[in-house]
């Protein structure tokens, strides 16, 4: 017999049993100095993305605002899609900036009135290849934005992957079941979205995925993988007189051990 077969099985039943699980609450968010801002081209991507923002939060008290950039194409959902987002964001403790009160997709002026306002020490927004042309409208309307920006506007920028992956991300974040759980239950309330597609269910499977990934690229062609169960990869660099910069020589690895974040204040 297979010795493998009841690993297998149990991931197959975990997902079908976990279908009927339904979650609910909010934690309070506070007005924080440091702010970190999540440009998401649609509600949910704020969740699967959300690792890194989840632990600047926990770590190193930062204030996570999510941007949305647009509520999908079908106007009939995105009142409804709305509320969804606002659950999910209050089950993590995050704001919901809604900085067009129309629902109608956000321009890179509207984005320059959100740095302003906010003044974030971290943004993110997809990379130039996430495959989906509204990841990738939204990366080329954030950097726009950052062009019009003061000379002496400064932030950390850390480009996510989800419809595609980056081909030189630099940074590799572990993830705790906890995290991981906390983002798989803050994407089910996405409900409608998650009903059609239980894709929340499949999140820790791409968590793992990522740790293969993550081991070369980001540590290096031949090296061995680090002891990490769940991670999401990253491109970090920053944002200094109007232009991107490197931050680190090489990839850098993030272990959920609560101090390793440190390195991006």
């Amino acid at each position: 017999m297979n010795p493998y077969l009841s690993y297998v099985q149990s991931i197959a039943d975990g997902v079908s049993e976990a279908k009927s699980i339904a979650v609910s609450g909010a934690r309070p968010h506070e007005e924080k100095p440091q702010k970190a801002l999540l440009f998401s081209p649609h509600p949910d991507d704020e969740c699967i993305v959300g690792l890194l923002p989840l632990r600047l939060q926990q770590e190193l008290d930062y204030q996570i605002i999510n941007i949305p950039m647009t509520f999908g194409s079908k106007e009939s959902r995105r009142a409804e899609r709305l509320t969804e987002l606002e659950k999910a964001c209050a089950y993590l403790g995050w704001g919901n900036h809604r900085a067009c009160p129309d629902l109608e997709n956000l321009t890179a002026e509207d984005v320059v009135t959100v740095l302003t306002q906010y003044q974030p020490s971290i943004i993110f927004c997809p990379h130039d290849s996430d495959w989906n042309s509204r990841h990738i409208e939204v990366h080329h309307t954030v950097m726009e934005a950052l062009q019009q920006m003061p000379a002496d506007f400064s932030c950390v920028l850390a480009e996510t992957e989800f419809w595609g992956a980056m081909d030189d991300p630099n940074a590799h974040v572990e993830a705790s079941i906890d995290h991981v759980a906390d983002l798989v239950a803050a994407t089910s309330l996405h409900t409608e979205e998650v009903a059609r597609n239980p894709y929340h269910l499949r999140l820790p499977a791409w968590m793992q995925d990522n740790v293969r990934r993550g081991a070369e690229l980001v540590g290096g062609q031949g090296q061995l993988a680090p002891d990490f169960t769940f991670s999401t990869l990253y491109r970090i660099r920053r944002w200094k007189e109007g232009e991107i910069c490197d931050i680190f020589v090489d990839g850098q690895k993030f272990p959920a051990d609560g101090k390793s974040l440190k390195i991006l204040t």
